[in-house]
C-alpha cells in the first residue's frame, strides 16, 4: 500500500500546502495500486468514461500545466490536447499507453513540479493569462483539483474491485 504522511499540524504555509499536494499524490497511487492495465481503463460509474488512467494522466498534464507553464513560465507543450467539446484540459482520453508510461509521465511532471516550488518559494508567482498568480494560489487550485479527482478515483476504484479507503 502507499505509504501517504498526513500534512504536519503545525508548519509554516508553504510546508502545509506541499504537504497537502503530497497527501492527494499518494491518495492517487493508492488508488491504482495492484491494478492490472485493464482495470485502469474500466469506466466503472456509467455513464461516465472516466477512467482511472484517464485519471492519472490527467493529473500529470494539470501539473506539467500549473507549475511548469504557469508557475515556472516554461515553453513546455501540453501533455494531452484539449478535449474538443468537453471542457477538459486533456488526458482522460485513453490511448495506446498504459499505466507504467502514465505513471512514469505523471511522476516526471511531480518532481518537476517541486523544483519549479521549491525555485519559486512561498512569495513567487507565475502568469496566467498575462495576469500574475502567487504560488499559493496555485498550491491552493492543485490541491482542489487533486481532491476532487481522489473522490471520483475511491468510486471507480470500489466498482472495479470493492476496494475502499486510502
Amino acid at each position: 500500500m502507499t505509504d501517504r504522511a498526513h500534512p504536519p499540524m503545525q508548519a509554516d504555509v508553504l510546508t502545509t500546502l506541499t504537504s497537502w499536494l503530497d497527501f492527494y499524490r499518494a491518495t492517487l497511487l493508492g488508488k491504482v495500486e495492484g491494478l492490472t492495465d485493464e482495470q485502469v481503463r474500466e469506466a466503472a460509474v456509467p455513464p461516465s468514461s472516466l477512467t482511472l488512467l484517464g485519471l492519472v494522466q490527467h493529473l500529470a498534464a494539470v501539473e506539467r500545466n500549473w507549475f511548469r507553464q504557469v508557475l515556472g513560465g516554461e515553453d513546455v507543450p501540453p501533455l494531452h490536447p484539449r478535449e474538443p467539446g468537453t471542457g477538459h484540459d486533456g488526458g482522460f482520453e485513453l490511448g495506446g499507453a498504459g499505466l507504467t508510461e502514465a505513471r512514469a509521465a505523471w511522476e516526471e511532471e511531480v518532481g518537476r513540479a517541486r523544483e519549479v516550488v521549491d525555485a519559486a518559494g512561498l512569495d513567487g508567482t507565475g502568469s496566467l493569462g498575462g495576469n500574475a498568480v502567487s504560488v499559493v494560489w496555485i498550491l491552493t487550485h492543485v490541491i482542489a483539483e487533486y481532491a476532487r479527482h481522489a473522490g471520483h478515483a475511491d468510486l471507480v476504484r470500489e466498482r472495479i474491485d470493492g476496494s475502499t479507503g486510502v
